[in-house]
């Protein structure tokens, strides 16, 4: 480490890597040494949350769904993660050097998450088109990591979901089988009225996307976060709570449009997407009573879209159009607890 640790030092005081490329060395530095930085003025707040734990916690709670997508689907799997790392990564690096900024750690959960929703049998091109247009239009147009609207991942997902709908459509089979073209379980609901097995639901048994099949490690990891208060249980819970309840009244009144609500928490993106990307801490609100009503919202959103729009899914399309509300939200909460007195 010594070595490295003069190399570094080094190509910091050469004028090419020192001046244009800081912010790669910066990066590399702060992974390998950590960083030296401390608060020099006010405000100091105490918390235990700052990028680099949550960004690193995030992975963590990843880590069985990524391992059992591989398991399930195969070694194809870590090609599309490479993929997505190496496309987003580069442009988070090329903005990184013209803003002459610090490359942030928060592309290491983006890069992840992304594959994670996607077809298992998706085109290698789409995937590199998906995160390109993501981070690029979905982070960095807005400022970089912390200053985006949206979710990075939900954006690229919801592009290449529009641009290539036969694709997007055809790229879906059941785990540990080559067959394609096969229909997901929201899909055939929607076509068939047939509910499919909760048990092959819940262990991973259908298609679906490559992060949303193995849903036993889904909840493991979103428990991890909640217990160690990365993420806030205010989200998640209001999220799927909303779901369950209404999904619950609208199939006792139209139960051919409005599935079941435990086949509405086993399906889809439900789960996978309530627990690592609608808890996403700069795209939701920042107050409490925020982030019950951005859950719920989310919920409701979803329900609607299932049943009856035109899309077997929704969770995508409820996210990223409550990311869009989450300022409003917050802004409401605020004005109406702090309000001013009459007097």
């Amino acid at each position: 480490m010594k070595i490295i640790r003069i190399t570094i030092d080094k190509l910091y005081k050469t004028k090419l890597m020192g001046k244009n490329l800081k912010p790669v060395l910066d990066a590399l530095d702060a992974a390998l040494f950590g960083t030296d930085k401390t608060t020099t003025r006010a405000p100091h707040i105490v918390d235990n949350l700052d990028i680099k734990r949550y960004m690193t916690f995030v992975i963590i709670a990843l880590i069985p769904t990524a391992v059992a997508s591989v398991i399930l689907f195969g070694l194809r799997i870590l090609l599309i993660f490479a993929l997505s790392y190496a496309v987003g990564g580069a442009i988070e690096v090329i903005f990184a050097i013209v803003r002459k900024k610090e490359i942030h750690e928060g592309f290491l959960v983006t890069g992840l998450i992304f594959p994670l929703v996607l077809p298992p049998a998706i085109p290698l091109w789409i995937v590199a088109v998906g995160i390109g247009f993501g981070v690029f239009f979905g982070k960095e147009v807005f400022g970089g990591t912390g200053r985006n609207i949206f979710n990075p991942a939900l954006v690229g997902r919801l592009f290449i979901t529009i641009a290539f709908p036969a694709i997007m459509t055809t790229s879906w089979h059941i785990p540990s089988t080559d067959a394609v073209t096969t229909a997901t379980p929201l899909t055939v609901f929607k076509n068939q009225n047939n509910i499919t097995p909760y048990m092959k639901l819940l262990f991973g048994e259908c298609p679906g996307s490559i992060g949303e099949v193995f849903r036993i490690g889904i909840i493991i990891g979103g428990l991890f976060l909640m217990i160690t208060k990365v993420s806030n249980w205010r989200i998640p819970i209001s999220y799927i709570s909303s779901i369950l309840l209404l999904s619950f009244l609208g199939n006792k009144l139209i139960p051919d449009k409005i599935a079941p609500p435990l086949f509405q928490l086993l399906t889809g993106g439900l789960l996978f997407g309530s627990m690592f990307m609608a808890t996403d801490p700069v795209t939701s609100p920042f107050t409490r009573p925020g982030k019950y009503i951005f859950g719920i919202f989310c919920g409701l959103l979803t329900l609607l879209i299932r049943s009856f729009s035109g899309y077997a899914e929704g969770v995508m399309f409820s996210i990223v159009i409550m990311n869009a509300f989450a300022p409003l939200i917050d802004h409401i909460v605020v004005n109406l607890k702090y309000r001013e007195s009459i007097t």
